[in-house]
């Protein structure tokens, strides 16, 4: 183990200095990467339809080249699972990752390459402990084992040509043996696709290991810190695990739960850090511990681009690439990526708040959603789940909203809803039972958060007189054809201003 440190501290240093160029040339550093991935896909099927061998510019790239969706590679993504190659990247695409739904699937998956996996998904990981090593030199995380607690999906396959899991499960499947050194638990352990199994092992595998970091989604995390407690009989975390010193969370808002963490975990010396790890690329590091915004990670095989959100329902939105963005606005972000997503649209969207470097914060979705617990509820999610469970409870809905209602304690976070009907269901609980089912059917990832209530309970109804919603868009100053009443939020502003309406 000593020598394991020694290297690792060694590399870390040496990548140090690779980060401080791209700090100072984003642009340059960008554009290599850019024509290093036109010009290894270019005997691709997608590179010869777009004719990326006679690509000379980015400008030239983004004119033949269309922004596209899931929805548009598609075709290609299936042709891929069944054990097509050169299709999107020259090199074997057999991994993918298992991504929450868009508007016509329950869900996505995201191709993996050799080089995502190698160049961007381990690399960033490894980013994480050389930033935290220069932030914590007197840290002590390699003394211990890292805790990573995945999602609920084992690795499944498509064919004998091709493998499916949510992402954490892919890593584990292709981590470096020297992995294993430093990480808890086994990947047999980690990969069970029962959740509440597989909680239940971690907790017995680990509660007498030491344990200096954890990371995952914070949600999860708390379930599992409360069930270590529950089965040690400890008050705080420190009891069980005393070297504990960093949290590496990243899919969700922390926000809503630090408090909680700070409770469970009662250590001046513990460090958060966030991480912007997705399905298609690991792209943010929080690189100092006093900041809440992250580093833009320019070479990680992720060449970006960024629409303005003001003008991304435009025609032909205008598109910025790393040289020409701005701090404090709203960027919907397009990727092309070394596992062969070409100008695609993953929806999320982000405002730099620094430009020497590149240091940003998520904002959100580029369509309404909820994602407070990892759930990724959009609104067609919604949509769905509201007419059928108005269809089978014979109600008229006229106007609702909905968002998170975090956890507290030991009670579970669930969804609130508020809605204003013309015709109430004949029965309120089982309108509740069907939207919840639906949407359980349609988004693979709230399904997931509410298997058994471990993590996400039942949503709730209010349900509010008619003439509510028209008196609180009255009240906001937004009365009128072009004001839409905001269906989804992933925080509780539109939620607490409207009952505190309803109170006066």
């Amino acid at each position: 183990m000593p020598l394991l440190n020694s290297i690792i501290s060694w590399v870390n240093v040496k990548r140090l200095h690779q980060i401080e160029l791209f700090r100072q040339y984003p642009f340059n550093v960008q554009q290599e990467v850019f024509f290093r991935l036109v010009e290894q896909a270019a005997r691709t099927t997608w590179g010869i339809q777009y004719g990326y061998d006679s690509i000379n510019t980015i400008e030239e790239y983004q004119q033949r080249v269309p922004i596209s969706t899931y929805e548009d590679i598609t075709p290609y993504v299936n042709r891929l699972r069944d054990g097509e190659q050169n299709l999107l990247w020259p090199t074997e695409i057999k991994w993918f990752a298992k991504s929450s739904g868009t508007t016509a699937d329950k869900s996505k998956f995201i191709p993996v390459s050799f080089e995502a996996l190698e160049d961007c998904h381990f690399r960033g990981g490894k980013d994480v402990i050389a930033f935290y090593t220069k932030e914590r030199p007197d840290n002590g995380i390699l003394r211990g084992k890292a805790l990573t607690l995945g999602g609920s999906s084992q690795i499944n396959k498509f064919s004998n040509q091709s493998f499916y899991g949510d992402l954490s499960a892919v890593l584990i499947e292709n981590l470096p043996f020297w992995a294993n050194f430093i990480r808890t638990p086994s990947a047999e352990v980690a990969l069970i696709p029962d959740f509440e199994e597989k909680l239940d092992k971690i907790v017995k595998h680990t509660f007498n290991e030491n344990v200096t970091s954890i990371a995952g989604v914070p949600s999860w995390n708390l379930v599992l810190l409360q069930a270590v407690l529950d089965y040690t009989g400890k008050t705080d975390i420190l009891q069980v695990w005393p070297n504990l010193e960093l949290f590496t969370h990243g899919g969700i808002s922390f926000k809503p739960y630090r408090e909680q963490f700070k409770k469970l975990i009662p250590s001046p010396h513990m460090s958060y850090l966030e991480t912007y790890n997705a399905s298609e690329g690991f792209f943010g590091i929080q690189d100092e511990l006093d900041r809440d915004d992250m580093l833009l990670m320019l070479d990680l095989g992720v060449f970006y681009e960024f629409i303005p959100m003001d003008h991304f329902h435009e025609p032909n939105p205008p598109v910025r690439t790393i040289r020409d963005v701005q701090v404090g606005i709203n960027y919907a972000i397009v990727i092309t990526t070394n596992a062969g997503l070409w100008r695609y649209m993953i929806g999320d969207t982000i405002i730099f708040t620094s430009l020497n470097p590149h240091k940003f914060k998520i904002t959100g979705r580029t369509k309404y959603y909820i994602n407070a617990f990892g759930e990724e509820v959009i609104l067609d999610n919604a949509e769905k789940a509201l007419l059928e469970a108005c269809r089978e409870t014979g109600a008229v809905m006229k106007e609702y909203t909905a968002g998170p209602l975090y956890m507290s304690g030991l009670s579970k976070g669930a969804h609130e809803w508020i809605i204003e009907f013309q015709t109430p269901p004949g029965d309120m609980e089982k309108f509740r039972e069907v939207l919840d089912k639906t949407l359980c059917s349609v988004n693979s990832d709230y399904e997931a958060k509410r298997h058994k209530g471990i993590t996400l309970d039942r949503p709730i109804i209010v349900p509010v007189e008619q003439g509510t919603f028209y008196r609180w868009m009255q009240y906001r100053g937004k009365l009128g054809g072009q004001n839409k009443i905001p269906r989804l939020s992933n925080d509780r502003r539109y939620l607490d201003e409207l009952k505190e309406l309803l109170t006066r």
